[in-house]
């Protein structure tokens, strides 16, 4: 801190201003010092900033605000006051007070002192208060911005009984000792600084407190210490971090293939090997949360798989020496025997995929990055095998059996086996394992173009024999329904398309065409008196026949009959049978016989019948030989026979 009594200062004091220094010092004890004091106390706790002037702190409320470096120094209040007679020391040489203040800071102006009742000295300069710091060892903050000015001459000890000032006076007095010429000596002398309050404890433990929360809630979320899945530390870890760890730990395992293999390496990730690491790391965590500790430094396995395509293709890449290509299974159609054949399949060689996957199993599970294996040899099948082949050689001749266009179970154009085998197309489909069947719709579209030619039919009507009552005696024509192909529009495509499933049967919608049936109400009707037969027909005569009807003593019965036998040929008589028989006769190979009554009939007569219109047989109705077979076919069994005179 600057010393602003210098001896130049000391050499102006006068033994009179001695005296006012001491009356000052009285008065310091007596009623200044306290106010000032405090003001220097209070300016200490409240920390005044750094850059505050000196003089401000301890000036009076009443002060005029410019600094007091500014103001003309005046004399103090009291200077010329006498000093009291009891106990006052006189004073040892008469010293002037320092009517100058040099300023701290060339340049600016001299500091007007203050009243010494006021006990404050304004001709302090204005501190340099990183000297200070520096000097002191203090920082800004713990800086005090008070100080005050004492004249102290050499005998200043038995001045005044210190113990009447304040304890806060006291701390800013400087004393000074008097050079070798008697001269004063003025210093200035900084308050001591209120110890500043220290938190360190309060901080201390909230970071504690923040350490703990944080371990809290870390072990919700993170895995136990010294958990590992398949040989994978993943302690202190997240699920979502532990998964990658598993997934890039078996992405770097690598297989270095030895002898044969030629140290090729090949890693886990070019091989396809997978592990489902997010459930693996689910379970640890779920198993080996951190916040249980019994749960704690555990291991777990984890099973590895290995994609074998994927896996075949790398250790080819890699060891294309270990390798010889397999030939897949062939078939075609044989022309000779119009049916496909098959060409067996051979296989090739390579690795056994199976012993590379234990192996970077066996890698994993012991934490090792690098395994070595001795390539084993197996034998690698065709992409088409001849299974396959014999199987669709089997389907395309099943096919060539059964090809063609059907109508209900009707195969009603049937496709020649050549022909079919020549809209198909047989693809093997490596990649599959398997073939690939192709029609050619434009092909099948000739055949669909003949459908309606080969397909419709006209239907066939149908006729039926009734009696008077309408009930069917006989089905004279059955009657067949006719059909008719619809739109083929789309045949050709959708029968490409079921070729291709495997399926040569083509269902054809066709539209059916019923037959028209005819009824026919059918009458005989035998007049007696005209010896004549009439055919009636839905109530219309279709023929009518010269008849001879029995003699008056084997008279032709009369009334409604049925007909209710035929018999093509017979021998008529009891004469026939029995040789024996009297008043019998025997006429032999009568035609045409249609029964309607006991032992009564129409029959043929022309081979014993010279004439007929008249009564001359033994009941029956004679009739020529064609009018009797037109009889015959006529009518049917139930039709109404009318005999009357």
């Amino acid at each position: 801190m600057t010393n602003l009594a210098t001896e130049s200062q000391a050499g102006k004091a006068s033994g009179d201003d001695a005296g006012k220094a001491q009356q000052a010092v009285e008065d310091e004890q007596s009623a200044s010092a306290d106010a000032t004091a405090a003001d220097a106390v209070d300016e200490t706790d409240a920390e005044a900033p750094a850059d505050a002037e000196t003089a401000d702190a301890v000036a009076p409320a009443d002060e005029d605000d410019s600094p007091a470096e500014d103001a003309e120094p005046e004399p103090a209040e009291g200077d010329e006051a006498e000093p009291e007679a009891d106990g006052e020391p006189e004073p040892a040489d008469e010293v002037e007070p320092a009517d100058e203040v040099e300023p701290a800071d060339e340049g600016e102006p001299e500091a007007e002192p203050e009243p010494a009742d006021e006990a404050a000295l304004a001709d302090a300069p204005e501190v340099d208060e990183d000297a200070d710091a520096e000097a002191s060892g203090t920082t800004d903050d713990e800086a005090v911005a008070v100080a005050t000015a004492v004249l102290a001459p050499a005998a200043a000890t038995a001045l005044a009984p210190t113990a009447e000032l304040s304890s806060e006076t006291a701390t800013a007095v400087a004393t000074a000792t008097a050079p070798a010429d008697a001269s004063p000596t003025f210093a200035w002398a900084p308050a001591e600084p209120k110890p500043k309050k220290k938190h360190t404890a309060i901080w201390i433990s909230a970071a504690a407190g923040v350490a703990v929360v944080g371990l809290v809630v870390s072990s919700l979320v993170l895995i136990a210490p010294g958990t590992s899945v398949a040989g994978v530390p993943v302690g202190w870890l997240t699920p979502g971090a532990a998964a990658e760890a598993i997934e890039q730990r078996l992405a770097e395992t690598t297989v270095v293939l030895t002898g044969a293999g030629e140290d090729a390496e090949v890693t886990g990730a070019e091989l396809g090997a997978a592990v489902d690491a997010q459930a693996l790391a689910d379970a640890a965590f779920a198993q080996h949360p951190m916040w249980n500790p019994t749960a704690w430094f555990a291991a777990t396995d984890a099973e590895i798989e290995l994609d074998p395509a994927a896996a075949t293709e790398a250790l080819r890449e890699v060891a294309p020496q270990l390798y010889t290509d397999a030939t897949d299974a062939t078939l075609a159609f044989d022309a000779a025997t119009a049916s496909y054949v098959s060409t067996p399949a051979v296989a090739g060689a390579g690795i056994d995929v199976g012993t590379v996957q234990d192996a970077i199993q066996a890698a994993f599970e012991a934490g090792e990055k690098r395994v070595q294996l001795d390539p084993v040899p197996a034998e690698v099948p065709a992409a088409i095998s001849t299974e396959t082949a014999d199987a669709t050689v089997a389907q395309l001749n099943g096919m060539l059996d059964t090809a063609g266009f059907y109508v209900g179970e009707e195969r009603t154009v049937p496709i020649d086996r050549a022909t079919l085998a020549a809209w198909l197309t047989i693809a093997p489909d490596p990649e599959n394992g398997a073939y690939e069947i192709t029609a050619d719709e434009a092909a099948i579209q000739s055949a669909v173009d003949g459908l309606p030619a080969a397909v419709n039919r006209p239907a066939e009507n149908g006729a039926v024999i009734t009696n008077s009552a309408g009930k069917v005696l006989r089905e004279e024509a059955p009657g067949i329904s006719g059909r008719e192909v619809g739109d083929t529009t789309d045949f050709a495509s959708d029968f490409a398309t079921q070729l291709a499933a495997g399926n040569a049967v083509f269902e054809t919608p066709v539209t059916e065409v019923a037959p028209v049936v005819s009824t026919f109400a059918r009458t005989v009707e035998v007049d007696l008196s005209s010896q004549t037969a009439t055919l009636f027909e839905n109530g219309n005569v279709v023929a009518s026949y010269t008849i001879s009807s029995g003699l008056s003593g084997t008279p032709t019965p009369t009334g409604h009959f049925t007909v209710n036998a035929y018999t093509r040929m017979q021998d008529m008589g009891a004469l026939c049978y029995n040789p024996a028989a009297v008043n019998s006769y025997c006429t032999e190979d009568v035609p045409w016989i249609t029964w309607f009554a006991p032992d009564i009939a129409f029959h043929g007569a022309s081979n014993f019948r010279s004439r007929l219109g008249f009564p001359q047989s033994h009941g029956c109705v004679n009739m020529w030989n064609d009018d009797a077979k037109f009889v015959y076919d006529w009518t049917a069994r139930g039709t109404e026979v009318w005999v009357h005179a």
